[in-house]
């Protein structure tokens, strides 16, 4: 077995987590060896939970490389910001113009349940952002996530999402028709095989790419609890830039942003606030 068939044959295995299948992975790179057993995986996670290692054979193999496209963490395309994170995901798979995902990108993410001032802000902030050629990424989900798709295609720009499921289905319904204008002509991303359903836990793992892939994260409407605030706390941990836009002090629905500023996140008022923040990070670097 070559080490790309092998990546994803672990990406494919259920009952390990991908701390585990990280640990696996460097394992066998360290020591050129690909053809591990399901009770040498376990030795080397030191976990007793089974794992359907040798279900996902040669032939289910075959079907998932006829039936997807996907890049590895072992090709040359791979994103390096996912390689520098604790956990990257060891295969994506993806459907539209992969080349999107080496150009320079902003994430956008917010309330779900956005305000007309919500949806006015991210339509103003994304136009501009587009004209400065940024690829706007965000995670599909209803509100502020799906606008600023939508924003980023009728401003002539780019976009990709991130999504919870397998590439062929459409989570929430709502965006079924922005997610499919997106794999023609855009990008979609996922950690998960075709016939995933939408998991609870697959939506935080879906936030840590957004906040990888994005040279910062912006912020429209989000309460202190909420997947928007732990977009933002990753992209932190990740050393990545955060930008928060103020909103009413009313309704709650900024309050989370409030809290980012407060900690230290750029306060945007305007896009030029993103793009200084961005020029002088590339200077530093």
């Amino acid at each position: 077995m070559e080490e790309r068939d092998f990546l994803l044959r672990l990406s494919l295995t259920k009952g390990i987590g991908i701390v585990s299948k990280t640990k696996i992975y460097n394992f066998a790179k360290t020591n050129h060896f690909w053809n591990l057993t399901a009770n040498e995986i376990g030795l080397i996670t030191k976990c007793r939970q089974p794992n359907n290692w040798h279900d996902v054979t040669m032939d289910h193999l075959a079907e998932i490389k006829r039936t997807h496209q996907y890049i590895t963490y072992s090709d040359e395309i791979y994103p390096e910001e996912l390689r520098q994170i604790p956990q990257p995901p060891l295969v994506i798979f993806y459907k539209g113009n992969i080349d999107l995902i080496s150009r320079s990108k902003i994430a956008v993410v917010g309330a779900r349940n956005a305000s007309n001032y919500g949806f006015d802000v991210c339509k103003k902030l994304v136009g501009d952002l587009v004209k400065h050629q940024f690829v706007i990424v965000s995670g599909l989900a209803k509100g502020i996530d799906s606008y600023a798709h939508q924003f980023a295609i009728s401003y002539f720009g780019k976009t990709i999402a991130v999504i919870g499921t397998g590439l062929d289905i459409c989570y929430p319904k709502e965006s079924a028709n922005l997610q499919i204008e997106m794999a023609k002509n855009h990008l979609i991303l996922s950690e998960y095989p075709n016939g995933t359903s939408p998991q609870k836990f697959h939506f935080p793992m879906r936030n840590r790419i957004i906040a990888a892939l994005a040279s910062g994260v912006l912020v429209v409407e989000a309460k202190v609890r909420s997947g928007s605030l732990i977009t933002a706390q990753v992209a932190l941990e990740y050393g990545k830039e955060v930008f928060a836009v103020p909103g009413s002090i009313i309704d709650g629905r900024s309050s989370g942003c409030h809290q980012l500023i407060q900690d230290g996140a750029v306060c945007v008022e305007n896009v030029q606030n993103i793009i200084d923040s961005y020029q002088l990070l590339k200077k530093i670097y």
